[in-house]
């Protein structure tokens, strides 16, 4: 079995609003499709406005503007999505 390296990731929706007491579901594709490792880790620009699970769901703490990244364990590729929050 040969290994076939990630060569890039995106996240969908690259911009998202989201209002206090709601969550939102981020999406991580790697490429290619086979990739060997598919693994990524997903990283809040600032956790006092929206933290975000190890599977890309973001949840509100305060109204504000964060940055979500997805990160791919394999080769560091990363892609962003501009997220905003508003009050309920």
């Amino acid at each position: 079995m040969s290994i076939v390296g990630v060569t890039g990731v995106s996240i969908a929706p690259k911009t998202s609003t989201v209002r206090m007491g709601a969550t939102r579901n981020l999406t991580a594709t790697v490429a290619p499709a086979n990739a060997t490792n598919k693994s990524v880790t997903f990283a809040s620009s600032d956790p006092l406005i929206a933290t975000v699970s190890a599977s890309g769901v973001v949840t509100p703490v305060a109204p504000g503007s964060a940055t979500i990244t997805v990160t791919t364990v394999d080769g560091s590729f990363t892609d962003t999505c501009a997220l905003t929050v508003t009050a309920e």
